[in-house]
């Protein structure tokens, strides 16, 4: 009975007591405060551009003579668009940025395939098999990702014109898949130090070889980091200008390439509607595919493609 009552009184005080716990944050402090309005002064510093050139890209050249880059479009027109991916001149031909869309695509998916693929084993026999040089060799490819690539433009031009490939979208995959290699295979090679060696030695005690391990345990577990490269990679290779320009011939000329040419011609009245649509034509893959795979791109980060 006694121990009822006392049950009823600790009861009732602690009614009285009021709710416990830590006591809630004031939405409104100057720490929340300070930090959202930081964060939506840089949101705006990024988006105001692009809202310009959309709403630019949707209005005719005589509402943009008006002079107000910031009103949206009074009426909305996709004329410029249309100029933009089917009738603009980029050179000698006016068949707009759809040859050169293809010639990108070309391009990037054969870069992106390969240089993912070697730089993936590369990473795996790094972290897990360990060979004579093996340090000397990572070494060498840390060096190498950080080697300005404008040094190298001539003697490559040389190399692929005596093996015949100047001019050639093959050598331009070639050089794509080649500089892409030392960073890659250092994404690679830090994701997969980061994997539990048990399951590695484990695998190796049931008979797995090099070629199992990679592929029925690295491999399944893999596609974050898979993602990271692969938006670094269409990211890098979609929007190169100088590699396109110099190792390519103007049949062969990805869309980085023709865009510069649009919104640089200095014929005929400069129509800012079109260059604006040609702008937003040209970075739309790699805005789709980080916004598509942004959620695995930020796991593939954090899970160890930053950690040594």
């Amino acid at each position: 009975m006694a121990d009822v009552l006392t049950a009823s009184r600790d009861a009732q005080a602690a009614r009285f007591e009021g709710p416990h716990g830590p006591r809630p944050r004031n939405a409104f402090s100057r720490r929340n405060i300070f930090i959202y309005g930081t964060l939506i002064l840089v949101a705006l510093y990024y988006l105001l551009p692009l809202y310009v050139m959309v709403v630019t890209s949707l209005k005719g050249m005589p509402e943009i003579r008006m002079g107000n880059i910031f009103s949206p479009p009074i009426e909305v027109t996709f004329e410029p668009w249309v100029k933009a991916w089917a009738e603009a001149c980029t050179g000698l031909n006016c068949d707009g940025l759809s040859r050169g869309f293809w010639n990108s695509v070309r391009i990037t998916v054969p870069s992106v395939a390969v240089s993912i693929a070697i730089a993936s084993v590369n990473g795996y026999a790094l972290a897990n098999w360990k060979f004579k040089g093996a340090d000397i060799f990572f070494t060498i490819l840390i060096v190498g990702a950080f080697i300005p690539y404008q040094v190298m433009i001539y003697p490559i031009v040389i190399l692929l014109r005596e093996i015949g490939l100047y001019g050639s979208l093959t050598g331009l995959v070639i050089v794509h898949s080649i500089f892409g290699m030392p960073i890659l295979t250092l994404l690679f090679r830090n994701y997969f130090a980061s994997v539990p060696e048990e399951l590695f030695k484990a695998a190796r005690v049931d008979g797995a070889g090099f070629w199992g391990i990679y592929f029925q345990i690295m491999l399944p577990m893999s596609l974050p980091i898979f993602v990271v490269a692969m938006i670094l990679q269409v990211t890098g290779i979609w929007n190169d200008f100088l590699f396109g320009v110099i190792y390519t011939k103007p049949d062969l000329y990805p869309m980085t390439v023709q865009l510069n040419n649009i919104v640089n011609s200095v014929q005929g009245v400069k129509e800012y509607n079109v260059n604006m649509a040609a702008t937003l034509l040209t970075g739309l893959v790699p805005l789709v595919i980080y916004f598509v795979s942004g959620k695995l791109f930020v796991r593939g980060i954090a899970a160890g493609a930053v950690k040594g």
